[in-house]
């Protein structure tokens, strides 16, 4: 046992013995899916995370630890007994919140600069076979059928059964959720406190709804979500059912990124604002203060009627379709390192669908716990602009407008 478990409070060390209890009864009934360990403390200035799963190694149950760093991932397998040790010694000593998913438990252990702790625990029966420790999980569901919300929304009848043309939905909807997730275990939130979130463009509630229903009743979370909508039916339609259903703390506002912009915000969501609207969002959340950024851009119009191709590239340029995947990918890089430049750790993914096109790219931004010095990203900034020849970036502009790049 380390000097800091040792030295830890009784409700704390009463936690912590809970918590391994559950992480040593999932292990040994093969109901484990992941521990993943967060908000590093330890010597190591690189590391992030560790990643824990179970696997087989010739026959032998055990659990595969991915340490992961800034810029690179190292997979450390160890057998069971090892492995529990391994855990508890990283628990709270080089990491401050674990975050355990089984079959049946989802549940949170944090602990603050002083060893106080807080654990949220979810029972639920998770929608998804029982299974082996190979690579065969069916995959989990973040939220339940059974969810009154759903059915309001028409995504399940009555019966809490599944409607088939909103299977897709359905699968967006858990996706969206599995994605916030993971971005709320890595950022400094703290679930203890209320958690602010604001989507804008948020059109019939599907995502809204299910942001506050898991922060609500999955996390047991003060979450106050307000969705924002440019269509008034829209904004009455959902905050009837809001108010039908019992959703505290659950809003619906008539407005866009331009109009409604709120002062303190931890969570800014935008999916498929059109163009210069994606960046117009990116800064209202930078500007609030927001720990979690999820964009889904849409359309690259200001970049591609800049954008001045060098030479070498027109051949394969002279095709309509690959002049505006090149915009595209410009524009979100220049949003991705610019976000990075504002201290978020940014990511640029593909993502399912929401509205049932091709346009599915992601870009998810976590702030960073300790400050970065923008210089060299700044400057990687310029390089590009200048390669593509590109003079003005709306993001970039709304940002040092602010004085938000250093």
């Amino acid at each position: 046992m380390s000097e800091t478990t040792q030295s830890l409070p009784p409700a704390a060390a009463d936690d912590l013995a809970e918590f391994l209890g559950l992480v040593d009864s999932g292990v040994s009934q093969d109901s484990l899916v992941k521990l993943v360990l967060a908000k590093h403390v330890g010597s190591e200035a690189e590391l992030q995370r560790v990643i824990i799963k179970p696997l087989l190694i010739k026959a032998q149950p055990s659990l595969s630890f991915v340490y992961r760093y800034k810029t690179r991932d190292i997979t450390k397998n160890l057998p069971l007994a090892e492995a529990l040790a391994r855990v508890a010694e990283l628990v709270p000593e080089s990491f401050k919140n674990a975050h355990l998913l089984t079959l049946t438990d989802e549940v949170q252990l944090e602990f603050s600069k002083k060893n106080k702790t807080t654990l949220f625990r979810n029972k639920a029966q998770r929608e998804r076979e029982v299974p082996t420790a190979g690579h065969d999980r069916e995959k989990k569901r973040y939220l339940e059928l059974s969810r009154p919300f759903l059915t309001d929304l028409g995504v399940t009848n009555k019966q809490h059964e599944l409607i088939p043309a909103m299977s897709r939905k359905w699968k967006q909807i858990n996706k969206f959720i599995e994605v916030f997730s993971h971005a709320l275990t890595s950022s400094p939130l703290k679930l203890d406190q209320p958690i602010r979130v604001a989507d804008f463009g948020s059109g019939k509630g599907y995502l809204t709804f299910a942001i506050h229903d898991y922060l609500r009743n999955t996390l047991q979370a003060e979450g106050c979500v307000t969705g924002v909508e440019l269509r008034e039916d829209m904004v009455t339609l959902c905050n009837n059912a809001a108010a039908r259903l019992d959703h505290p703390g659950l809003t619906f506002q008539h407005g866009d990124v331009r109009t409604v912009a709120p002062t303190e915000l931890d969570v800014m969501i935008a999916l498929h604002a059109c163009d210069i609207a994606t960046d117009y969002a990116i800064h209202m959340g930078v500007r609030s203060g927001a720990a979690i950024i999820m964009c889904s851009p849409c359309c690259h119009k200001q970049i591609r009627l800049q954008i001045q191709s060098p030479g070498l590239l027109k051949p394969m340029l002279q095709y309509g379709l690959h002049m505006g995947q090149q915009a595209e990918m410009v524009t979100d890089s220049l949003r991705a390192l610019l976000l990075e430049a504002c201290g978020y750790e940014t990511k640029v993914f593909e993502f399912i669908s929401l509205e049932h096109t091709n346009k599915n790219k992601m870009i998810l931004a976590v702030k960073r716990t300790e400050p970065v010095a923008p210089a060299q990203l700044l400057a990687r900034i310029q390089e590009l602009k200048a390669f593509y020849g590109i003079t003005e970036q709306c993001l970039e502009n709304l940002l040092q407008a602010d004085g938000l790049l250093g």
